[in-house]
């Protein structure tokens, strides 16, 4: 399929599936849980930080599925303490009060 301008193909955008919902999305889209380097466990609203990354929606209610199924343990391969959890979902919180919306800044 060529793209608009009429040269090759159009870019194909990545899509990532939550663990939460099971909806899949574009990349820019979602939230990433990612497992450091060192082993921490923190949420990236950028998309950038190195490490093993799990995607949820950024909505807490996704969240909450995944930490319920243990489904974003299973995808990092660690526990991950009740306590890094509660921190999670109140950055979320703090992130959907901001109204900041979907998308993510690049």
């Amino acid at each position: 399929m060529e793209n608009k301008s009429g040269q090759g193909k159009e870019k194909r955008i990545p899509e990532r599936q939550c663990l939460g919902c099971n909806r899949h999305r574009p990349k820019r889209e979602m939230l990433r849980v990612v497992r450091g380097p060192d082993g921490s466990i923190s949420l990236d609203f950028t998309g950038k930080k190195s490490g093993r990354g799990a995607y949820v929606c950024p909505e807490r209610k996704c969240l909450q599925k995944a930490r319920k199924s243990r489904r974003i343990e299973n995808n990092l391969g660690c526990s991950i303490p009740e306590q890094v959890y509660d921190e999670m979902e109140s950055e979320l919180q703090a992130y959907e009060d901001r109204g900041t919306g979907n998308e993510r800044a690049e």
